[in-house]
């Protein structure tokens, strides 16, 4: 009998027929084991092993209405997005929760430059985002699909959670050390980007720029000025290298860039190496963001820690709770930041 079913497709009644139990059973065996008996699913498991029957995941997950699997919104296309160690490291880190939970973890890129269309395509029974705000049209299409998610870098509102950390205080952070070294001409660089494709969330640019201009305030210094001037670049190393030679361009020179993220301060800092300009010495360069890249540049880059695998797992965990039913729908988790001192920083020379 078994050598038979073996030349044809083994269904849920052989298993039943061979075991004894009924298709409903069966199908618990493998679907519900906990509403059957461990003696009952140990026998039935038994039979559908000797009969070489192999579950059809993908009908079942449907028949479920579950794919075991959670989406990762990227704010790019792959190649662009993976070329940003700190992205990749909160991959690593939602991977890394996927892995336990058994999910699969699925890498989402825009169609062309929609999102929506690459959400409405989405077979996931979660979402993570990047950078997206409530208001966001992307955020409908997720609500759409009536499944739960959760934004790095966005804002907590309208039903949607997001894992952080304090952006206002970490830039008034390190803009305070800066002042402190005697830095007064600054470049500071922010981030640009297109709106249904957003890397850092305008929200999180804000509460950056507060924290920086506050701090500035504190030392007289109003930004933009002729002091502080400011300079939007995206989120990528070419557009810290364009950044770079507009800083370059201008004049005076600042003594100190700051930029929103380490990616760009690398970007920067090769435009500055090229032109024969050193650092720190000619000027300073400070990041966001302390990807790994940034402790062996040379000089080393001082930055602000957001541990990006942190926010990763953080996510990840949230999302899982969410899917099971005890998470929160909404809220915010603060991640916690450190400012991270290396060489690409001195106190400005006297002139």
């Amino acid at each position: 009998m078994a050598e038979r079913m073996r030349r044809r497709r083994v269904t849920i009644a052989d298993i039943a027929r061979e075991s004894g139990y009924s298709k409903t059973s069966v199908s618990f065996a493998f679907n519900s084991p906990r509403r059957i008996s461990d003696e009952a699913r140990k026998k039935i498991l038994q039979v559908a092993e000797s009969l070489g029957y192999y579950p059809d995941t993908l009908a079942r997950n449907f028949s479920l209405q579950r794919h075991h699997s959670i989406g990762f919104l990227l704010p790019h296309a792959i190649p662009d997005a993976m070329q940003n160690p700190y992205i990749q490291q909160v991959i690593q880190g939602v991977g890394s929760v996927c892995q336990e939970e058994e999910y699969t973890l699925t890498v989402i890129p825009p169609f062309g430059k929609s999102l929506s269309k690459a959400i409405r395509s989405a077979a996931v029974d979660g979402m993570i985002t990047m950078g997206m705000e409530a208001e966001h049209r992307g955020v409908d299409s997720i609500r759409m699909k009536d499944i739960p998610f959760i934004t790095i870098d966005g804002t907590p509102s309208g039903g949607m959670h997001s894992v952080n950390i304090d952006d206002r205080q970490a830039a008034g952070d390190i803009m305070a050390y800066l002042l402190g070294l005697g830095h007064r001409r600054f470049a500071l660089i922010s981030v640009s980007g297109e709106r249904d494709i957003p890397a850092i969330s305008s929200s999180v640019i804000d509460r950056r720029m507060e924290g920086y201009r506050e701090v500035l305030a504190s030392a007289g210094l109003v930004c933009p000025s002729e002091s502080v001037r400011l300079y939007h670049s995206p989120c990528s190393l070419s557009g810290g290298r364009t950044a770079g030679a507009q800083v370059l361009a201008d004049h005076p020179r600042p003594t100190c860039i700051v930029t929103m993220s380490d990616i760009t301060a690398l970007g920067v800092m090769q435009t500055l190496r090229e032109a024969g300009v050193p650092v720190p010495g000619a000027v300073s360069v400070a990041g966001f963001d302390n990807i790994p890249e940034a402790s062996i540049m040379v000089p080393g880059l001082t930055t602000v820690d957001q541990p990006a695998w942190d926010k990763g797992v953080t996510a990840g965990q949230l999302l899982f709770a969410m899917i099971r039913g005890d998470g929160p729908r909404a809220g915010r988790a603060c991640i916690s930041h450190r400012l991270v001192i290396r060489e690409s920083v001195a106190p400005p020379q006297q002139l």
